[in-house]
């Protein structure tokens, strides 16, 4: 997985170093560009606490150990968001390490970059982050075949509207109003104005205040939406081991 996204990011990267000369204009700021881009991979990588989320759901199915985990005597609060803590840890620290090696790859200059608000940022968007995880952990929960591989599909979708690769400016007039509903806007647009303008946090509460509203709310409707899609795969028998 390292390895693939390693190449991913260097691929994009690459995109972004290139440009002058795929243009023929030489004054493009090629460092920002670069740095513009990997900041998208980056963000990419860490929505894939969708795929952490998703797949806990898929291998206790396939292990046929699902039906006793509903059964343990813990809220399904606690057991989801408590599940998803060291995803949340392991997902920070392999995003700063991984945008660290590639400044270092590229030479980028990060000298006005603030790396602190930057992750104060990306920790805000991780509340936001779960919550829809867990709401598609439901796919997996009633569709073991293809559950996982749907997740991929809404976590696309999601990075589709929020400007992964681009400003959400560039997206069809009918589309950008959903853009303002999507944490993922937000974490893209804070860490960039992080990481780009060294923006102070006092700048950044902007993104991170949306975010956290976000999360608040998002996180407990999150899990209830689970438990909805739990008790109907209990009443239609789709717990059960398969494969």
């Amino acid at each position: 997985m390292a390895c693939l996204l390693g190449r991913k990011l260097l691929s994009v990267a690459f995109i972004g170093a290139g440009m002058g000369a795929i243009t023929g204009d030489t004054s493009i700021d090629t460092d920002y560009l670069v740095l513009y881009l990997i900041i998208g991979t980056l963000v990419w990588r860490f929505v894939g606490l969708f795929d952490n989320v998703s797949e806990m759901i898929q291998w206790e199915r396939w292990e046929g150990t699902i039906e006793y985990t509903f059964m343990a005597p813990v809220h399904r609060f606690v057991q989801m968001v408590g599940q998803t803590l060291f995803a949340i840890i392991y997902m920070l620290v392999f995003t700063a390490v991984l945008g660290v090696v590639m400044a270092l790859f590229f030479a980028l200059d990060l000298s006005v970059a603030n790396l602190f608000g930057a992750m104060v940022v990306l920790l805000a968007g991780s509340l936001s982050f779960v919550s829809l995880g867990i709401v598609a952990s439901v796919l997996p929960l009633l569709y073991t075949e293809r559950g996982v591989q749907m997740t991929h599909i809404v976590q696309a979708l999601l990075l589709l509207v929020s400007g992964v690769y681009y400003p959400v400016e560039v997206l069809p007039a009918w589309l950008q109003p959903v853009a303002q509903i999507s944490p993922a806007t937000y974490v893209l647009e804070g860490m960039r104005a992080a990481l780009l303008e060294g923006a102070d946090l006092p700048a950044l509460t902007v993104y991170i205040v949306p975010l956290l509203a976000m999360g608040v709310v998002m996180l407990p409707l999150g899990v209830w939406l689970f438990r909805r899609g739990e008790q109907y795969a209990k009443r239609a028998g789709k717990l059960k081991r398969n494969g």
